[in-house]
This record gives structure tokens, C-alpha cells and sequence, in this order.
């Protein structure tokens, strides 16, 4: 292993998990950053060393002060700045010549206020790169780690170690989030790891942290909060890393502003923007991307209470019938997965109140739970033994806490009784309406995760399966060298020659540099043709009147060629041509797009939609990771909005859409294998009847 990334752990590791740590402005003042970093290393009962530095004091609270960080000892694990940000470099510096491991930087200023702040986050940059710091901020709160009870941030916080020595890591770079989110883990009774907030990330980002954190068992799953990847290659590795070992990797990234880099050339660059590349490239090598604080804040509390993570259908089981509509309207909204009951599941539950009690799902067990609250456990066991669910919810109503102790001890029993390997829900109905605390706390002791929204257990529950279910990257091989191909656009009839080596189908014809090559072209492969003009300044070649349709013959052979050029010239004067293409004039029928985009941080991603002027109109689109085979990239097609144009809408035939997934597969091969390339756009794809296969229509390759 590289010995500077061995270095680096080591300097990561020491921060997170110091023995000893400097306070550089350590105060008595309640309230200040000092004075509350110390209030919390004391509250958590750290046992190692500390070091309080302030030039003005010669001890405070019993405890000696020295001058400046250039008095202490050799190799003090951590230090603290809980100084203004003018006096940061200095006391930096002098952590560096005494062997410090780490730094914390709490103070804002620096490359987020301006020109003077940017060159002072330089100056900490050169300073760690010569010692071998680590430095987590500037703009931090600092890291908290419940582990080993050491608490290095100013705001109060109290010690909460897992009670079974696995819990949640929280990465934020946002320090408000990470508070966030730990307040509400801790308010479920959720064990927490550690928490770090990496702010300006000078130095290390949430990739060094999580790189640290992946391979320790305590941290059974990492929350991760992110508004900015600095280093996406990274992420990406350790993404591969924790799928690998199967420790759940939970995701929120706001910004999902639809602003592409460039898109100028191709329909792809403009409709993939970069929250989307992201998203292909994370969820393909297995990061669950959630899309709300409160979604982070559930799956969690799922991954850490369940006996297992949930996949598959729900089955839910409610005493209520119109929440039993209520729950199919969202779950069909959500495409999360409500199966009928098994034939022997229905044979056992239909026999428990025929008449009364239909066996569906949900099940909707009727006022009868009032007169016999021990139905919710007589309909449980046969909902555990049915392989069509991959959890059980409870959707039941709390009307008051006589009746939910009631009806909710006669689960809890039966939870003890049947000991579920499979996941069990409670989501009451009642919103804010009182519970219980000690029935709460048997839910969860018994790990069945109690939520007071059904809605939101139900949306977790779906981003949890649809992660499950994920297209994943296929394992990372050699690819081939290819030459480099000539920078900016390559016009169709080259591009078409190149796809085509990649199994891209298209049609029947050729290139023609005159019009006795045309009509040598025309007639190998007959009529009726399609003439497009040709050159790398004439992307869009409809506006300019470059594309003459339904050539029936010779005589309109001619005619089209010389209309054509004369087109160009009136609105392209500028334009040189070099040549026509000659095709086969295609077949109506339903279009795609399918494209490819190099992204300079994220690498590789595929595009397929609806073809035409529908693909900028309505973004519907999927963004896939490159290299998918055709099989799951036709999966991803029949996943589209408008997929049922391509099913037999309203009576037309049913459409080739494993033709144009082998397209798609073999545009994200080509991708793969020219790293040069910046974009590809093939729009249309022709997607004939079944069995007649698809056709590129048009094709766009950009190279940087």
C-alpha cells in the first residue's frame, strides 16, 4: 500500500481516537469554544492527556496553561482551535514543529470569505502537506467520538455510547446536519459512533473520514451528509469497499439543480446534469442515495434496529379499511411492492373470522380487533411464514394509551414469541396523540422500529428496496487502449463508423464525397433514402435544411443533393461540407435517445429516454452507470414514464426494447473505452416491432 496513504489513516486515526489533546484557546468562560471543548471532554471522562493553551492564563479550572502550541510536549495526538481564525496559521505552525497529529480549525474566514480567506486555507494546506497533518475544518464543529468518549466540539453534547458497541457514523460536511441528525438518532434511541463535520474540508474530506471508519465493526452503518465531492474517484472506491464487506453506506446530497457543465452539442449534456451523474455513479457502486434529512434519519433507524435490512414486498396489517386504501394509493405512488397473500396464508387467515376478515394485503382486520385485540398476533405468524414479504408493518390506531396498551402489548408478546428474523414495523396512526413511552421502548427492544408516520416508514421502506434492487457497476476490468480520437466534434457518418465497431446497429448506407459516389451508394442498398449533410461545424444539420427525406429515385436523387447543398450555404455560409450521408430511409415507429457523457469527476454514465424533442420536454430519462449489460439497461427502459409506448399503446405492436438496450450496451462500452470522449448523442433510436431489432438514427460524438 502507498505509504502516504498509510500515513494519512494514521494522522486520521489519531484525530478521531486521540490519547492526547491541545485546547489552543482554552478559556473558562461559559460559553466560549475553549471553554465548552473542555466542559465535554470532562463530561465524557476522557482519560488521556490535556493540554489548555492560553497566553493570558497560567491555569484555569485547576489545570496548567501554557503559552503557545510551541510549548507542548512531542506528539500530542489532536489539537483544538478554538481561537479566531488570524491567529490559526500561527498556532498551526506550531503544532507542526512539535509533532501534533492532528488539528481541529472551528474558525470561519477563510476560503469561503474571500480572496485574503482563500490564501490563509493555502497557507494551512502547505502547512499539513509538509508535517503529515491531519486537519479536519476550517468552518467545523469538530468530532465526537462515543466510542472511546472523547468529545472535541464546543457545543454541548452528552455521552450516549451504543449500548451493543455497534451504531451510526455520521460524515457531514455540514456541522448544523450533523448536529441534526445525531439529536434525532439519539431522540430514537439510537447509538451513535462518531460524529465528525468536516467543513471547508483544507485539508481532509468526508473521503479520508470514511475510509477511516469503513473497516471498524462498530460502525455497523455511515450517514453521510454532502454538499460538495472534492475528491469523487475516492468516494467511489470506498463505495466499492463497503459493498464489498456489506456495511450500508446512507447518502443525502442536495442540489439537484438540473445545471449541466456544457450542453451546446448534444441533447445528453443538457438533460444529464451533474446531481444525476452523481446519482448513477454512487447508487452503482452501492450507496443508498436518499432524498430527504428525514430519510436519512429513517433508514438508519431501520439499518441499526431491523434484524435484517428489508427487501422485497410489504405486507401491512392495519385496523383500519380506509388506511388500508390509503396505504395501497402510496405504495403504488412510492413502487413499493404490496403482494397478495400466498394460497396457504389465505387458507390460514381466512379461517380466523370468515366473514369478517378478507385475506388481503393490507389486511384489514376490521372492528373485530376491538372485540379480540389477539388478532393482531393470530394474523402475524402466517405473514412471517409467507416468502412473499420482505417486512410486516402495523398500521394501527392509538386513540388513547388505554387502548394502545391493549392492543399493542399482544404484539409485543407475539414479537417475543415468534422472534422475527424477518422485519417488523409499528406505525401508529394518531400523529402527536400520546404513547406510551414503555410500550415505545419494547418495540425497539425488541427491534421493531416505532414510527409515528406511517408515510415516512412507508417512503424509507421503499428507498431501501429500490437500493436493494440497484443495477450495480459491473467489476472493474482492463480496458482496452484505444486511439485517441481528433478533439471537439465528430461529425455522423465518422461517428456512425466508430459506434458500429461496438455493435451499434444503423442503418443500411454510406458516405458520399460527390454525387456519383451517392449514387453508386443508392444503388447497393435501393431506394427510398435519407440525404445529411456532413461536417463537425453542422450539429444540428435540420435547422440548416441539411436533411432531404423520401428520395424515391435518381432524378430525386439529384435533386435533393443539389437542394441540400444549397440550403447549407444559405444558412451556414460559412460551413465547408465534407460530403453526404447516404441511408436507408427507416420506418416510422417510437424513438429513443440513448447517450454517454465522461464526466470529469464521477467518470462514466449512460443516458436512455424518450427520443425526440420529448427528451429535453419531459427529463424522461434514466442515467445508468457505463458498462451495465443489456439485460439490466432494458430493465432501466421498461422503467421509463413512457415505457408503454414501447409495450403496445393503444393497440400498436410491442417494441423491440432488447434491440435497444444491446444499443445502449454497446454505446457504454465505447464510452468506457475512449476516456477522450466528453459526450455521445444518438438521437433517435429507431426501436422497431419485437424480433426486428432498433437502429441509430443519428449519432453525435463530442472529444475533449
Amino acid at each position: 500500500m502507498n505509504e502516504d496513504v498509510n500515513a494519512r489513516r494514521a494522522a486520521i486515526r489519531r484525530l478521531l481516537a486521540p490519547r492526547s489533546v491541545a485546547i489552543v484557546g482554552a478559556s473558562s468562560t461559559p460559553g466560549s469554544l475553549g471553554g465548552g471543548v473542555l466542559a465535554n471532554l470532562e463530561r465524557f471522562g476522557f482519560k488521556g492527556e490535556i493540554h489548555l493553551v492560553n497566553p493570558s492564563r497560567s491555569e484555569i479550572n485547576g489545570r496548567a496553561c501554557i503559552p503557545s502550541t510551541r510549548d507542548l510536549p512531542e506528539g500530542v495526538d489532536a489539537a483544538v482551535m478554538a481561537i479566531p481564525h488570524k491567529g490559526v496559521l500561527d498556532a498551526l505552525r506550531g503544532c507542526a514543529e512539535r509533532g501534533v497529529g492532528g488539528a481541529i480549525v472551528f474558525s470561519a474566514g477563510f476560503a469561503e470569505a474571500g480572496e485574503e480567506g482563500r490564501a490563509a486555507q493555502a497557507a494551512i494546506v502547505e502547512i499539513a502537506k509538509k508535517s503529515g497533518m491531519a486537519v479536519e475544518g476550517p468552518n467545523c464543529l469538530g468530532v465526537v467520538n462515543y466510542i472511546d468518549g472523547i468529545c472535541l466540539t464546543f457545543g454541548v453534547a452528552a455521552p450516549f455510547p451504543p449500548a451493543n458497541g455497534r451504531g451510526v457514523a455520521i460524515i457531514s460536511q455540514s456541522g448544523a446536519m450533523a448536529t441534526v441528525v445525531r439529536a434525532a438518532l439519539h431522540a430514537r434511541d439510537i447509538g451513535l459512533t462518531c460524529t465528525v463535520s468536516t467543513g471547508n474540508e483544507a485539508v481532509n474530506g468526508v473521503e479520508d473520514f470514511l475510509d477511516a471508519m469503513l473497516d471498524d465493526p462498530a460502525h455497523a452503518c455511515i450517514a453521510m451528509v454532502v454538499e460538495q465531492f472534492r475528491n469523487p474517484r475516492a468516494f467511489l472506491d470506498l463505495a466499492l469497499r463497503a459493498q464489498a464487506i456489506k456495511k450500508p453506506v446512507f447518502l443525502l446530497h442536495p442540489g439537484r439543480g438540473q445545471a449541466a457543465r456544457h450542453s451546446a452539442a448534444t441533447h445528453t449534456g443538457a438533460i444529464a446534469g451533474d446531481w444525476d451523474v452523481m446519482r448513477a455513479c454512487v447508487e452503482g457502486e452501492g450507496v443508498c442515495l436518499v432524498e430527504s434529512l428525514e430519510e436519512l434519519i429513517d433508514v438508519c433507524e431501520i439499518a441499526l434496529r431491523s434484524p435484517r435490512l428489508p427487501r422485497g414486498g410489504m405486507a401491512m396489517i392495519t385496523d383500519s379499511g380506509a388506511f388500508k386504501a390509503m396505504t395501497l394509493d402510496t405504495c403504488e405512488l412510492l413502487g413499493l411492492a404490496t403482494p397478495p397473500l400466498s394460497p396457504a396464508s389465505v387458507a390460514v387467515i381466512g379461517a380466523i373470522a370468515p366473514g369478517l376478515i378478507l385475506p388481503t394485503n393490507p389486511l384489514d382486520l376490521t372492528a373485530q380487533a376491538l372485540v379480540d385485540p389477539d388478532l393482531y398476533r393470530k394474523t402475524l405468524k402466517p405473514l412471517l411464514d409467507d416468502d412473499a414479504f420482505g417486512s410486516i408493518l402495523f398500521g394501527v390506531i392509538f386513540s388513547s394509551p388505554l387502548m394502545a396498551h391493549r392492543k399493542n402489548k399482544l404484539i409485543i408478546d407475539a414479537l417475543r414469541e415468534f422472534r422475527p428474523e424477518k422485519p417488523v414495523f409499528l406505525a401508529m396512526l394518531g400523529d402527536e396523540a400520546e404513547v406510551p413511552a414503555d410500550l415505545i421502548a419494547e418495540f425497539r427492544a425488541l427491534g421493531a422500529p416505532f414510527f409515528r408516520s406511517p408515510e415516512r416508514l412507508m417512503r424509507a421502506l421503499a428507498r431501501l428496496d429500490q437500493w436493494a434492487s440497484r443495477p450495480l457497476l459491473p467489476a472493474k476490468a482492463a480496458v482496452a487502449t484505444s486511439s485517441k480520437l481528433p478533439v471537439g466534434t465528430i461529425p455522423e457518418y465518422r461517428a456512425k463508423d466508430l459506434l458500429r465497431t461496438f455493435g451499434v446497429a444503423m442503418p443500411e448506407g454510406g458516405f458520399a464525397r460527390n454525387l456519383d459516389e451517392a449514387e453508386t451508394i443508392a444503388a447497393r442498398i435501393g431506394f427510398p433514402l435519407v440525404l445529411k449533410a456532413q461536417s463537425p461545424e453542422l450539429s444540428h444539420k435540420s435547422d440548416a435544411g441539411g436533411v432531404v427525406l423520401g428520395v424515391s429515385d435518381i432524378a430525386a436523387l439529384r435533386e435533393g443533393w443539389t437542394r441540400l447543398y444549397a440550403n447549407v450555404a444559405r444558412a451556414a455560409p460559412d460551413v465547408k461540407l465534407d460530403g453526404v450521408l447516404v441511408e436507408t430511409m427507416s420506418p416510422r415507429g417510437v424513438e429513443l435517445i440513448i447517450g454517454a457523457r465522461n464526466d470529469p469527476e464521477w467518470g462514466a454514465v449512460l443516458l436512455v429516454g424518450l427520443g425526440g424533442v420529448t427528451a429535453e420536454a419531459l427529463k424522461d430519462v434514466r442515467i445508468l452507470p457505463a458498462g451495465l449489460s443489456a439485460d439490466v439497461i432494458a430493465a432501466e427502459i421498461s422503467r421509463l414514464k413512457g415505457a408503454a409506448l414501447l409495450k403496445g399503446f393503444r393497440g400498436d405492436v410491442p417494441r423491440d426494447i432488447a434491440a435497444a438496450a444491446r444499443i445502449a450496451e454497446g454505446v457504454g462500452r465505447f464510452i468506457l473505452a475512449h476516456p477522450d470522449v466528453r459526450e455521445i448523442d444518438i438521437n433517435p433510436v429507431l426501436v422497431l416491432p419485437a424480433g426486428e431489432g432498433a437502429l441509430a438514427l443519428d449519432a453525435l460524438i463530442e472529444a475533449a
